[in-house]
């Protein structure tokens, strides 16, 4: 068994193991983690400085998550955009692919928070051969997306089959990885799985950095095994109230970013998630720290500031031209031209 399998067998999954960390009401946290699962890896555990910070915000179940708020299970739509069970098709040359429900920290935020890490979603193998088959009967598909869960808690050979059944399709010309493990699980990025994934270039690997204490020794060395095998590195950070969002924290989190060869890509407005919204923040104050980035940092290191608007309708940048107003709600142009309201935070 290999060191990360090793982390996985370890991690905090029930909230009386957590109470042998931090004193917390266990029977509170239960209820949470009945109905959305729970789990931290040891490495992430051990970012946690006290009850209550960024780390802590991201990996423990909140009673919040249970309160009624109102927003949907499935904000973008994608149980309607998914024509087999592993493919979501929401854009004609793009195909995201689900080929995992399980990750190494289940993170409170999580937009698929519905399924993913529920044993009654798990994915078959059938079901990505599946994908796979769609994938490979229509052409208009150049760019594929494997996420879920997440990619990289397959084994290499399961994720080396799947990478090189996507290759011998002619008209996919890119594909991507969604993984949180440099940040959760780092140990999982060895060498052999990185001798694994230069087979298939051009491959390019987005991960999910949220707060500069994420930025250890052990993510640097795990991201630089990564770069140095020629994956093209980038980051999609969420916009989290109590986490990130303030200036100073977003500008050392770019520029550590950067230091660690990831390129910030997206700065994501969080999803209209049910079970999130204690973790929205106004779009007001995501266009102030966006702002306030121009004079901090180079403009390599600032991320594109992104809604995903409800209904499967696709992402749009947050720029003046998409605001036509704001307070509380925002009236947002969609890529088709559609004015979608958006609900503008608490």
């Amino acid at each position: 068994m290999e060191l990360w399998q090793q982390q996985l067998k370890q991690c905090i999954t029930t909230p009386a193991q957590l109470a042998e960390h931090f004193p917390v009401d266990v029977a509170a946290l239960e209820a949470v983690v009945e109905r959305y699962p729970m789990r931290i890896t040891p490495h992430y555990l051990g970012l946690i400085r006290e009850i209550g910070d960024p780390i802590w915000k991201q990996c423990v179940p909140d009673p919040a998550e249970l309160l009624a708020d109102g927003l949907p299970a499935d904000p973008l739509n994608e149980e309607h955009l998914s024509p087999v069970p592993s493919i979501v098709h929401r854009y004609p040359d793009r195909a995201l692919f689900l080929v995992s429900n399980v990750c190494a920290a289940y993170c409170r935020f999580c937009t698929r928070k519905r399924k993913v890490g529920c044993g009654g979603h798990s994915v078959s193998f059938g079901e990505i051969l599946d994908g796979i088959d769609y994938i490979g009967r229509n052409p208009r598909i150049k760019d594929v997306l494997l996420s879920g869960g997440d990619p990289l808690l397959m084994s290499d050979r399961m994720l080396g089959d799947i990478l090189a059944r996507l290759r011998r399709i002619p008209h996919v010309e890119v594909i991507r990885i969604g993984s949180r493990v440099p940040v959760t699980l780092p140990e999982r990025i060895t060498e052999e799985l990185c001798r694994t994934l230069r087979q298939f270039h051009p491959l390019y690997l987005n991960t999910h950095f949220n707060h500069p204490a994420e930025l250890t020794a052990a993510a640097a060395e795990a991201c630089g095994r990564l770069a140095d095998a020629g994956i093209a590195l980038g980051n999609q950070t969420v916009l989290l109230a109590g986490v990130n969002d303030e200036p100073a924290v977003m500008a050392e989190l770019v520029r550590g970013l950067m230091r660690i060869r990831v390129r910030p890509y997206y700065l994501h407005q969080m999803d209209l998630t049910a079970g999130t919204g204690h973790f929205r923040s106004r779009l007001e104050r995501g266009l102030e720290i966006l702002a306030a980035l121009g004079g901090e940092v180079s403009g390599m290191a600032i991320p594109q500031y992104v809604v995903d608007l409800p209904g499967g309708k696709g992402k749009v940048p947050l720029v003046p031209g998409y605001l036509e107003r704001l307070g509380e709600s925002a009236l947002l142009r969609a890529p088709d031209g559609e004015r979608i309201v958006y609900p503008n935070g608490d």
